[in-house]
């Protein structure tokens, strides 16, 4: 059995692991000219890119069982998100997965709706005509906002600044990490273990705070957390222990604002660059809304404003790639898996391929409408990845940002900052490179509050 094709074998040390380092995003492109299924040098270490949608579901679907998270995940995820289902495997990870579910269910995150369009409205108070903006930064306080109030039903509107820093910090030395052929050791004091230790007592006295006060009542306040608690086994009828309880809701804390965070910046980036469509997304919501707050009976309505979400996932998607890593020999595409490999999805790659994607590079949220979208090749758009680990947030994800667009955009309009660059790169999901400076223009008040 032959191996696939290798990339160009890059240093005689590191081979790629220079270029994936310094432009992971530029070296994931390239790779596509390889071949479907691409062999990569790391140092001593092997891995394959996968640049097609079959080899894609190959990985995540069909042959799923015989994939686990990669062990330099594990490695470096385990001291920040424990044993959450981002890092979980195996029996495990199933009941956890069947435990949290529930919470995701469709009736209980509707109930979520008019939080965050109440969230949205509050946070352009300070919003004004020609106002500059770090949109970075006015998004993720959002969306941390929300998740705060949705997950444990507590206001943080206060800590966001400080909170979203060290999630930051923390998402960056989890990338300095990613980057490394050999961990550093956690106990060196040195400053990138120093930061994350403190960055990670932060966010977990918190998170600790917010389980101990609801074990205190044992009341269902209707946030995630209520039903993350109250979760029972159907088997043995046994929950979650408060450390199984601590690493969902890191998890579900961290990935559940930083990723819609990222999708809502790259949204009224590319709005700003095609006023032409924003126009229609304008016309829709003028016809849907008439300049009400949005609601959750809407969503069916808000058609456009939902496709301008989903080509913005097309183009910049948060989760860039998906690594696993083999349980046991398998195959891939033909090709040989050894146990311990790992594969990596190239998410961004693909989804930005004209063989998937007509004109690739640009935004037409045409593609998703309804009959253009099931023509779409199965698995070539995957920014929640796909198979029994799709992301359990992916609803509450797409409701979120589409009331938040169709909230925010109705009132402001956002202006690209002369002079601005707006480059993507990934520190753990792709962010903006130099953030995102916009100024707001104000288009009118609404006229009623949500709800």
């Amino acid at each position: 059995m032959t191996t696939p094709p290798t990339a160009p074998a890059g240093n005689w040390l590191m081979g790629s692991m220079n270029e994936f380092a310094s432009d992971a995003l530029g070296f994931i492109l390239k790779l596509r000219a390889h071949g479907d299924i691409v062999r990569v040098r790391f140092g001593p270490f092997y891995m394959y890119f996968v640049n097609h949608p079959d080899a894609a579901r190959e990985v995540l679907v069909t042959d799923a069982r015989h994939y686990d998270k990669p062990f330099i995940t594990k490695q470096v995820m385990n001291d920040s998100a424990g044993k959450g289902l981002f890092t979980n495997d195996g029996e495990s990870w199933k009941r956890q997965r069947k435990l949290v579910s529930p919470a995701f269910h469709t009736q209980r995150i509707a109930a979520y709706a008019d939080v965050m369009v109440d969230y949205a409205q509050r946070m352009t108070a300070h919003w004004t005509e020609g106002k500059p903006l770090d949109i970075e930064h006015e998004m993720t306080a959002l969306t941390m906002s929300i998740v705060s109030k949705t997950l444990f039903n507590v206001d943080i509107a206060d800590e966001t600044s400080e909170l979203g820093a060290t999630i930051t910090t923390v998402l960056s030395v989890i990338n300095k990490r990613f980057n490394r052929l050999i961990a550093l050791p956690r106990w060196l004091p040195v400053k990138e273990n120093r930061e994350m230790r403190a960055g990670l007592a932060k966010l977990n006295g918190i998170i600790d705070s917010f389980i101990g006060e609801w074990r205190r009542t044992g009341e269902d306040r209707g946030d995630l957390l209520s039903m993350l608690l109250m979760a029972q086994d159907d088997d043995d009828g046994s929950g979650m222990s408060d450390q199984q309880v601590h690493d969902e809701a890191v998890t579900l804390f961290v990935a559940g604002h930083e990723t819609t965070a990222m999708t809502l910046i790259w949204v009224w980036y590319l709005l700003s660059q095609h006023p032409e469509i924003e126009a229609r997304l304008h016309a829709e919501l003028a016809a849907v809304l008439g300049g009400r707050a949005p609601t959750f009976a809407d969503l069916d309505k808000l058609v456009y404003t939902e496709m301008v979400v989903k080509e913005a996932l097309r183009l910049y998607p948060p989760a860039w790639a998906i690594s696993r890593g083999a349980n046991q020999d398998t195959t891939l595409g033909g090709y040989p898996v050894k146990q311990g490999m790992s594969v990596m999805i190239n998410v961004y790659g693909m989804h930005r391929d004209a063989r998937f994607f007509a004109d690739p590079e640009r935004f037409d949220p045409e593609r998703f409408r309804p009959e253009n979208e099931k023509h779409i090749a199965k698995y070539a758009y995957i920014p929640f990845g796909a198979g029994p680990r799709v992301c359990i947030g992916n609803s509450f994800a797409l409701m979120e940002a589409t009331l938040i667009v169709a909230t925010l955009a109705q009132r402001f309009t956002l202006s690209h900052a002369p002079g601005h660059v707006a480059e993507p790169e990934r520190v753990f999901t792709l962010r903006p490179k130099y953030g995102m400076d916009m100024i707001a223009h104000v288009r009118q008040p609404l006229t009623e509050p949500a709800g």
